[in-house]
């Protein structure tokens, strides 16, 4: 992955880098008071203590896709999909099937996968093959590009004995490991490099779920969202929704850094605001500039958006989306220009080069940014943004390109004051 540059690193909080070891350990995830954590501790768990949990315990519902339904459990990868009809799609198809819990976490800003690996592997791996029995596949991958990662989930396998992976079940476990960027996480890329190929997307149709892993119909979940499968499997529809909203059920981890106290992992339920989300990782260091949503590919929202409830309607109304759960608030003194002139360059930068359009997009957001950063933009610039920002997305193969749309979108939308400033229109 393209590091960020020292400035943009600072404003995402990036102890969320390239860590290991000791870092590993300092980002013990927290979860807010009021509720019963599901995913979160304080300590990495190993399989006598996942055991005491219930992990590996039978489901007690007699329909698991109907349970998820019923919980409203959405994928925790980044686009929020209702995770009851991938894995229906996947079971209800033919001949052999695989089922992937996907781990590569190319997000910049975000840490609750890594998080969720390095100290509670076994839920994961619980989930995967709750997933691989409720589908009928016969292959389970663990997806994976951090070093840490890779070594906890393989300890945790080791500890596996005949009562928990039984080869006569005639399930293959796997763990595949790939170089971190960011669209190595894209469920073409990941089905792609599984395959044997290199973990570039690839265009749809066919999805997946028809044609994935050495053409098989695959179900790539992401771990997060497997972690909360086995808990509803074994508590419930019911309990899922004890804490959340209507329409944004549950618990989710939050990565929470920038201007914040506390930089961390946090378990928290849907419906608290932006604001109340940082109160609990000790508030903010200073009044916030502005904030990246859902990670860098939900554009930067302004400071008022300290009141948004962090739900998937109000931030999809709001002009961006909670994608992977992540929220960088910028330190007061940042330019948000500037914060957008880096996260452009990076798109540009991180991009797979296969589909010209992305290609050329993700360097004329980066190079307008530029433009007004240097404050030696045009209003054709302005114009241009504003066009791209709503006909970009959607035109690559796969969704990098809309990320870098919806800064153009957002940062025109969020901070008209800054746009204007000093610009030229030469004839």
């Amino acid at each position: 992955m393209t590091p960020p540059t020292a400035s943009l690193a600072e404003a995402a909080g990036h102890v969320f880098g390239a860590v290991s070891g000791p870092a590993v350990d300092r980002l013990t995830a927290a979860h807010a008071p009021g509720i019963e954590p599901r995913l979160a501790a304080d300590r990495p768990l190993d399989l006598a203590a996942e055991q005491e949990r219930g992990t590996y315990g039978p489901p007690t519902c007699p329909d698991v896709i109907a349970e998820l339904e019923a919980a409203g459990l959405r994928g925790r990868g980044g686009a929020g999909f209702p995770a009851h009809i991938k894995w229906r799609g996947v079971a209800e198809a033919d001949g052999p099937r695989v089922v992937v819990a996907n781990g590569e976490e190319g997000e910049p800003s975000s840490y609750k996968d890594r998080w969720l690996l390095t100290h509670r592997p076994h839920l994961v791996l619980d989930g995967l093959l709750l997933a691989a029995r409720t589908v009928g596949a016969d292959r389970a991958v663990v997806y994976l590009s951090h070093p840490e990662t890779e070594t906890a989930v393989r300890a945790a396998i080791a500890e596996f004995d005949a009562a928990i992976l039984d080869p006569a079940t005639g399930v293959r476990l796997d763990v595949h490991v790939v170089a971190p960027t960011y669209v190595a996480g894209d469920e073409t890329a990941v089905c792609r490099s599984i395959s044997g190929g290199p973990a570039l997307p690839t265009a749809r149709p066919p999805r997946v779920g028809e044609k994935g892993v050495d053409g098989l119909p695959t179900l790539v979940s992401n771990v997060e969202t497997l972690a909360h499968a086995a808990w509803i499997a074994r508590n419930g529809a019911a309990a899922y929704r004890a804490h959340g909203t209507a329409e944004s059920p549950g618990t989710t981890l939050m990565t929470l850094s920038g201007a914040c106290a506390r930089p961390g992992v946090y378990e928290v339920p849907y419906g608290l605001t932006v604001a109340e989300l940082f109160e609990l990782a000790g508030g903010f260091t200073s009044p916030p500039a502005g904030f990246l949503m859902g990670g860098w590919f939900g554009g930067l929202l302004g400071p008022a958006h300290a009141a948004t409830v962090c739900c998937y309607d109000a931030v999809r109304a709001a002009g961006s989306g909670l994608g992977c759960g992540a929220i960088t608030a910028l330190h007061a003194d940042q330019d948000p220009l500037a914060v957008a002139a880096e996260v452009s360059a990076w798109y540009a930068a991180e991009s797979a080069q296969q589909c010209g359009v992305c290609v050329k997009g993700t360097a004329s957001i980066r190079d307008a940014f530029a433009s007004l950063g240097a404050g030696t933009a045009t209003a054709r610039d302005r114009d241009n943004l504003a066009r791209w920002g709503q006909t970009l997305p959607g035109r690559g193969a796969c969704a990098f390109l809309d990320g870098s749309a919806t800064w153009a979108r957002t940062v025109l939308a969020e901070f008209p004051e800054h746009i204007g400033a000093g610009d030229t229109d030469p004839q």
